[in-house]
């Protein structure tokens, strides 16, 4: 007697087969699922999620948030290199000064929803 796979997996027997047709067809290709789970590792870090906070009150320079979040200028600079990479931070230049901001409305709208979820 042969056996199925799906079955040997998961020990139940009963399947429901068109409740996973449709979450097969709307499960996004690895390639995208694996680009967001790179994008929450971003998040995985203290410092970074600081940053970000900080940003989510407020405009701010390097020096500012150094002062802030009583870190070394470089050890900012290379954190928000990571978040502009990861496109979740902007900046503009003043002058010599240069500000930082969260790169729109969806990383305001992650910030704020992870927040409201902790305080739940």
């Amino acid at each position: 007697m042969q056996r199925d796979d799906s079955v040997e997996r998961c020990g139940f027997l009963h399947l429901h087969k068109d409740t996973l047709a449709r979450v097969m067809a709307q499960m996004p290709a690895d390639e995208e699922l694996y680009d967001l789970a790179e994008l929450f590792k971003v998040f995985g870090d203290s410092t970074r999620i600081k940053i970000l906070y900080a940003l989510f009150e407020s405009e701010l320079c390097v020096c500012d948030i150094a002062q802030l979040l009583n870190l070394t200028q470089t050890a900012v600079s290379h954190q928000l290199r990571v978040l502009k990479g990861s496109k979740l931070v902007k900046f503009r230049r003043e002058g010599k000064t240069v500000f930082y901001s969260l790169d729109d409305e969806h990383v305001r709208s992650i910030i704020g929803q992870g927040m409201e979820h902790l305080n739940e």
